[in-house]
């Protein structure tokens, strides 16, 4: 028999998040600082905890009920709220990611250390669904034509378009070519990140984007990185998936992401982390192609599913992602978590109920049929 348990957990206040951006997704009580991620999982670097209304079950925070239970969750569910770019990044395969961890342990480099790349053995695909209208992304390589376009462009608009020529030979050689040569440290790419910036800051409403980056990154060859992939606006429910190998990076906005239970990111720039360029070009893909959208499917009336599984990708993927708009009944694969972010819903399984109303967290500690009454939007972490 399920239980139903009232979660909580401290939103992450890195530098990139909205200011009280999950309280005011949430209708919490403000912090007054950054708001960026709300973890909801087993994590490590950030379990879940009981919430006060759960009274006292016989673990402290899912971490430990995975311990006690010998179960894993099979995905990791975070509200994300950026109100300025996170770093170019990518994830590893479930292969890469075990032998990257065995090879950095057997180096002996802490888990804490700047340059530690794999923080755990497991793979971060993920999905993310915007929650409001305008949530913006960079998404995939685009086709080599539409970079040298855009470079065209630039040349064109600037006043010394010389150092825009190496970018344009590099770029026109594939979509690899050019990424190595952004991230090779050459000084070539500094006068091209220097050039299309001047160009920028002269024609903002034109080059847009490039001023932005800048403004946030300046100097950073991310900025030009940023111009070769897709960039995409979503509108609310809609949804991108970012499979093993797939640069990308969230520029603002607030969605709901769903991923592996991991922290393995391989960055690329617009960051102080740590970019590793070798590691990185081992796990990108360079394919070219337009930006993944996720369509959901609609599985009953008033529930739609985000499933990774229905693009070629996905397959293998063991969670997917439910969102409630109204009376519905859910039957979940695994222990499920449960978020509303807007309007009010009652739960109820196995002669047992919990109110979720816009903010409430619910953890469904085993597999189960759940009804759901009420009205708004609850997304229902699960897997399949």
């Amino acid at each position: 028999m399920a239980a139903l348990i009232p979660l909580t957990n401290t939103p992450r206040d890195y530098a990139w998040g909205t200011i009280d951006g999950v309280a005011r997704t949430l209708g919490w009580a403000p912090t007054g600082g950054p708001e960026a991620e709300l973890w909801l999982g087993a994590h490590p670097l950030s379990p879940s905890e009981p919430a006060v209304s759960a009274g006292q079950p016989a673990w402290h925070d899912l971490a430990a009920w995975e311990q006690q239970s010998g179960t894993a969750l099979p995905y990791l569910l975070k509200l994300l709220s950026a109100a300025s770019p996170l770093s170019l990044q990518a994830h590893p395969t479930p292969e890469q990611a075990a032998e990257g961890f065995a090879r950095e342990e057997a180096a002996g480099i802490p888990l804490t250390a700047r340059e530690r790349n794999y923080k755990d053995p497991n793979a971060k695909p993920e999905l993310i669904v915007a929650v409001d209208d305008g949530f913006e992304a960079l998404c995939g390589f685009r086709q080599v034509a539409e970079t040298l376009a855009l470079i065209d462009a630039l040349a064109q608009a600037s006043d010394d378009p010389a150092p825009l020529q190496a970018w344009r030979d590099a770029a026109a050689r594939g979509v690899r070519d050019g990424f190595i040569w952004l991230l090779s440290g050459a000084p070539e790419v500094d006068a091209a990140v220097a050039a299309a910036t001047a160009t920028a800051a002269a024609h903002p409403d034109d080059f847009e984007l490039i001023a932005r980056l800048a403004g946030e990154y300046p100097g950073d060859p991310g900025i030009l990185v940023a111009q070769t992939l897709n960039h995409v606006t979503l509108a609310a429910g809609e949804s991108l998936w970012l499979p093993a190998g797939n640069i990308h990076a969230y520029l603002r906005g607030t969605g709901v992401e769903l991923m592996g239970p991991s922290d393995n990111v391989l960055r690329g720039g617009l960051t102080p982390k740590h970019v590793d360029r070798d590691e990185l070009q081992k796990v990108l893909d360079f394919t070219p192609g337009p930006a993944s959208h996720l369509l959901p499917v609609v599985v009953s009336p008033n529930v739609a599913s985000y499933r990774p599984a229905s693009m070629p990708s996905g397959a293998g993927v063991d969670f997917e992602l439910l969102l409630v708009t109204g009376d519905a009944t859910v039957t979940t694969g695994s222990a499920a978590i449960a978020l509303a972010v807007e309007g009010s819903f009652t739960i109820v399984t196995d002669g047992v109920d919990a109110a979720a109303a816009r903010g409430a967290i619910v953890f469904v500690d085993a597999p189960a049929a759940l009804r759901v009454a009420g009205s708004g939007r609850l997304f229902i972490a699960t897997g399949v």
